[in-house]
């Protein structure tokens, strides 16, 4: 009589073969992923297939030579990338309560912001000696605030402070940000009567920076049918209307010094003055059953936030020649 012996345990599911599919998804071919992850193809065709034996689940259509992910893989990959996702955040909620440091904290930082003051901001924190590593994104528009909601960042710097503040975000304003309707000497405009009507305006590209939120739905100062040269930072748009590509509004602090040097020149206009009112925005922790006190990573930048000249540095937009 035999006795029946238990299954064999599935292995775990882990990151390295997150990080085996993705790389097959990313390369196409088994050959090619192998190289990037340092296997021989053998090696990384033997993995696959046992984890397919182990799943009971076909995971790449190998069809043609090449190595596609099938519906069954990518929809693993994407629910995979979540839970990773979710681990993580984890991991550092635990750390951060066992030290009071976080892991890590990322900054999502719009286009107003000045780079070099936020960089200083950096030197000081690194100065600290602390074990957290900082991360720094780059927003525009409606993508600062969203980057904070959807987890990708704890920090927000120069959030549009125009609409209600969600649930479980704290927000504080920075400061209000002018912009000046700017053209290169040599443009058309430049030569025009003023004040510029929005017809006159109409008749000539605009440069806008894009939205970064998810739909990139946010413009302004765009005139219905006008051209429009969609850029992707503050300074492709400073960098393009110096170059006379198109017309806009920029921050009055980032162009002032290239209106007193005759760079840029400032047109009146009969629009409504463009005036930003900027904050900035954290996590609460407050939609979570047991918040944790803020890291004293975020506590140390929002204490800087907290000084008023730190607000107005922020705020300053000094042109940064090394970026040209």
């Amino acid at each position: 009589m035999s006795i029946p012996q238990d299954p064999i345990p599935m292995p775990a599911l882990g990151p390295q073969d997150m990080a085996m599919l993705a790389a097959v998804q990313r390369h196409g071919s088994l050959a090619a992923a192998a190289r990037a992850l340092g296997l021989v193809p053998s090696a990384l065709t033997y993995r696959v297939r046992r984890l397919e034996e182990a799943l009971d689940v076909l995971l790449l259509d190998r069809r043609g030579g090449r190595a596609r992910p099938t519906p069954a893989c990518e929809e693993l990959l994407r629910a995979g990338t979540e839970l990773l996702q979710a681990w993580e955040a984890l991991a550092q909620r635990v750390r951060r309560i066992a030290t009071g440091w976080e892991a890590e904290l990322t900054i999502a930082a719009d286009a107003v912001i000045d780079p070099r003051t936020l960089l200083e901001l950096c030197e000081r924190f690194a100065a600290l000696g602390a074990p957290t590593r900082l991360r720094l994104r780059s927003e525009t528009l409606s993508g600062t605030l969203q980057a904070l909601l959807a987890g990708h960042a704890d920090l927000a710097l120069g959030v549009l402070l125009d609409g209600p503040v969600p649930a479980g975000v704290g927000c504080a304003p920075l400061g209000e940000v002018g912009f000046v309707f700017v053209v290169a000497p040599h443009h058309p405009l430049a030569r025009a009567t003023e004040p510029l009507t929005p017809q006159q305006i109409r008749a000539h590209r605009i440069v806008a920076v894009a939205d970064s939120g998810v739909g990139g739905g946010l413009t302004y100062g765009v005139q219905p049918g006008q051209d429009v040269l969609t850029v992707p930072t503050m300074e492709w748009k400073l960098q393009a209307q110096l170059r006379g590509l198109g017309c806009g509004w920029l921050p009055q602090p980032l162009v002032q010094p290239y209106i007193d040097s005759g760079r840029l020149v400032a047109c009146a206009t009969t629009l409504p003055p463009r005036q930003a009112r900027t904050g900035y925005a954290w996590h609460l922790g407050a939609a979570h059953p047991h918040p944790a006190p803020p890291g004293r990573a975020l506590a140390w930048w929002l204490q800087q936030l907290a000084d008023e000249r730190t607000r107005t540095a922020l705020l300053r937009c000094r042109p940064n020649a090394m970026l040209w």
